[in-house]
């Protein structure tokens, strides 16, 4: 893969400023070039060449788990794109598309008290995220507007807070922690896989609920994908580790808002563990490229399927 030098040189100067922005928030980046070099730019190719097949706009799922640094990884590619194939990216996460706490609320009464915690799907307004992930693909762009979900309050913010989409993206980042996970096997939801579904969840309801959401509605908006990317932590307790970075972050920045306690977060994660487990063991063979995480948090190696 060749670059120009001066086409490389301002892709590094742009990176390496968007990693200080990161940095000021939590733990130094490690081998900054070196993850520029063999993971970013070799990923950002594999997007360009996928797109040139027939420059219709392309939908790249980026899944992994809690804390992995998906949004992270989302606009050093933005950057990359824009800088070396004049690509115009638009960024949007599957949290975004959270229902709303009074949607939720109902959710909880009708079906299972689980359902009033976002994260696993159900919890997702799936009706809408399809209809934007269409409008985005549309031959016939028209500008549209993507919600925005507030952690700190556990609501979506208000309708011009949204995030604008005035042109019609080459590129559509679409990350989360579950992008394009398939749903299990009826035997593999028998066991619980930890206290909250023990005690919460015996009867097996709320994880068959999910599992029937993957079946049908997800696996509908999944199928809009075009490749999918997948981040893969070392274990489910890097997660937790992850996720508590992830929430010191975000204590700077919400500005005095209401964040999650240690102990808070150890029982929200337990929301994500049995698909997170699920992903480890089947993404990784089915994702159109794997990057291995470290247990220090960088990309160790890539594989492309």
């Amino acid at each position: 893969m060749q670059f120009s030098r001066q086409n490389y040189f301002k892709i590094k100067t742009k990176y390496l400023k968007f990693i200080k922005s990161q940095e000021a928030l939590s733990e130094p980046f490690r081998d900054k070039i070196g993850q520029l070099n063999n993971f970013y730019l070799p990923i950002s190719k594999m997007i360009h060449d996928n797109y040139l097949q027939d420059k219709k706009t392309k939908v790249i799922g980026l899944a992994g788990g809690q804390g992995s640094g998906k949004s992270t990884i989302s606009h050093i590619l933005k950057i990359i794109l824009k800088e070396s194939f004049n690509l115009n990216t638009v960024i949007f996460s599957i949290d975004d598309f959270y229902k709303t706490l009074k949607q939720r609320k109902t959710m909880s009464k009708k079906i299972n008290k689980l359902f009033l915690t976002r994260g696993a799907p159900g919890t997702h307004d799936t009706k809408l995220l399809l209809k934007c992930v269409k409008k985005l693909k549309h031959l016939k762009f028209k500008k549209l507007v993507i919600p925005k979900f507030d952690k700190s309050i556990d609501d979506r913010v208000s309708k011009n807070n949204w995030q604008k989409v005035n042109k019609k993206p080459n590129i559509v980042i679409f990350e989360g922690w579950c992008v394009g996970v398939a749903p299990q096997k009826k035997k593999d939801l028998i066991v619980p896989v930890n206290t909250l579904e023990e005690q919460k969840d015996n009867k097996r309801i709320w994880r068959n609920k999910v599992n029937k959401e993957l079946k049908n509605s997800y696996k509908e908006i999944f199928r809009l994908i075009d490749k999918i990317i997948f981040l893969k932590v070392p274990s489910f307790k890097h997660v937790y580790k992850w996720r508590l970075l992830q929430e010191k972050k975000l204590r700077i920045t919400s500005k005095g808002k209401k964040t999650m306690t240690n102990f808070q977060i150890k029982n929200f994660i337990m929301f994500y563990e049995r698909l997170t487990k699920h992903m480890l063991k089947t993404l990784s063979k089915t994702a159109d490229s794997v990057i291995k995480i470290d247990t220090k948090h960088r990309l160790e190696s890539i594989k492309f399927n």
